[in-house]
């Protein structure tokens, strides 16, 4: 056994030490940054082949693990935009260049602009849903954009689809037609500058199992009901099947769908086709498109990560879809400044699906996921790295004194 290998081993020793004190050091620092992710120091032996009647010291050498699958504890906040993954997955974030990054620091707060960034200033990424629904690549992240919640007001758009879910009294007398109706309703719609428009629904029981509805512009009507001044949007048979395969449902050769015009907006199609006839009360539920201008209250961010704006009057519609993305192997991501992650080789290529699907978590809107760091462990292991540190520099001296020893035989 060489004097300097064991002043190489023992070297190699601290080395090692003062990396594993380095992570420490960092995890400690970090104990309370939103979504941090722990990291380790693993020791590995370095072995130098030896001879039957020598031993050739080797030393150690280190690598650094980081403990990203593994989820922190939730804290609760006040804000909507304060958002936290429950499972598996990442949010998608960019730097101001575009870079997309994953993390799960979810603490996203709106700048100047509206556009949502979290406290390192990467900013949320989704699926802008003003078009439709998202067009979404399985294996890439094309088609994200800032998530932006800056809109004051929104543009007035005309009603084009209505589902009407109702029940018509199957005991209910034969009458002629309106003005004698059975049953009456109004829905609001919206013309293409976004002024309500409410149309009066009428269903008169004309003959057994058959009823005709008809819509007419309450704006026509001077008394709250008839007479009216034009006639009627739009009128329609719809007929019923009472026998025991039917129930009371639209019978086969049924309309199940009304179209109109809205006045002053858009051809309106209303979905009948779950109306029933049954032995009960009259009962009519519509949920129509459209919507009046109006400013931004608040947002809110459901389970799937769909992003609904609040707007002062009530109206709710989903602005975003946030996804979330994951790879094969989380713990390999590469970490890199502002608490995001890098895809690498050894993580493998990133998959992105919404919330709930394909082994992903969900989100939990006004909660942060806090750092998986345990400050009692860390607090141990910088003692431990401490004492490994001074046993190893004392070898390191005992090599030394021996070394000295050797030089100074010739004296």
């Amino acid at each position: 056994m060489s004097l300097y290998g064991v002043m190489r081993t023992g070297g190699s020793g601290m080395t090692a030490q003062s990396n594993k004190l380095s992570t420490v050091a960092d995890n400690i620092a970090n104990v309370n940054t939103t979504g941090y992710k722990r990291a380790s120091t693993e020791f590995s032996s370095l072995i130098l082949k030896s001879g039957s009647g020598s031993y050739n010291s080797g030393g150690v050498e280190t690598q650094v693990r980081y403990a990203i699958s593994d989820s922190g504890p939730l804290q609760y906040t006040t804000s909507a935009t304060d958002l936290a993954i429950q499972g598996n997955g990442f949010f998608v974030v960019s730097n101001t260049a575009g870079t997309p990054f994953l993390t799960r620091a979810g603490s996203f707060v709106p700048d100047g602009k509206g556009n949502l960034v979290n406290a390192a200033g990467f900013y949320l990424m989704g699926y802008d849903l003003k078009n439709g629904p998202p067009n979404v690549v399985a294996n890439g992240l094309s088609g994200l954009s800032v998530v932006n919640i800056a809109q004051t007001a929104l543009q007035g758009n005309p009603s084009t689809q209505g589902t009407v879910n109702a029940n018509l009294d199957a005991n209910a007398a034969i009458t002629a037609g309106v003005p004698n109706y059975t049953s009456k309703t109004s829905v609001v719609t919206y013309d293409n500058i976004g002024n309500k428009v409410t149309l009066d629904v009428y269903m008169s029981k004309t003959a057994a199992n058959a009823w005709d509805v008809k819509v007419y512009d309450t704006a026509t009507s001077t008394a709250g009901g008839f007479p009216y001044s034009s006639g009627p949007l739009a009128t329609n048979t719809f007929t019923f099947d009472v026998s025991a395969a039917g129930k009371g449902k639209l019978a086969a050769g049924s309309p199940t769908s009304l179209a109109l015009t809205v006045p002053g907006g858009s051809p309106l199609t209303l979905d009948f086709s779950t109306m029933t006839q049954v032995a009960a009360g009259f009962a009519f539920k519509a949920s129509v498109d459209g919507n009046a201008p109006s400013s931004i209250d608040k947002v809110e961010v459901d389970t799937s990560g769909t992003m609904y704006a609040i707007y002062s009057d009530g109206t709710r519609l989903a602005r975003y879809h946030i996804p979330l993305a994951t790879v094969p192997s989380p713990d390999n991501l590469v970490p890199e400044a502002g608490n995001v992650y890098s895809v690498g080789i050894n993580s493998g290529n990133v998959q992105v699906d919404f919330a709930g699907h394909s082994g992903l978590g969900t989100f939990k809107s006004e909660a942060l996921e806090q750092s998986n760091v345990d400050l009692a462990s860390e607090l141990t292991a910088m003692i431990e790295s401490q004492r490994g540190y001074t046993a190893n520099s004392k070898v390191f001296q005992t090599g030394a004194d021996l070394l000295d020893v050797l030089v100074n035989l010739k004296r």
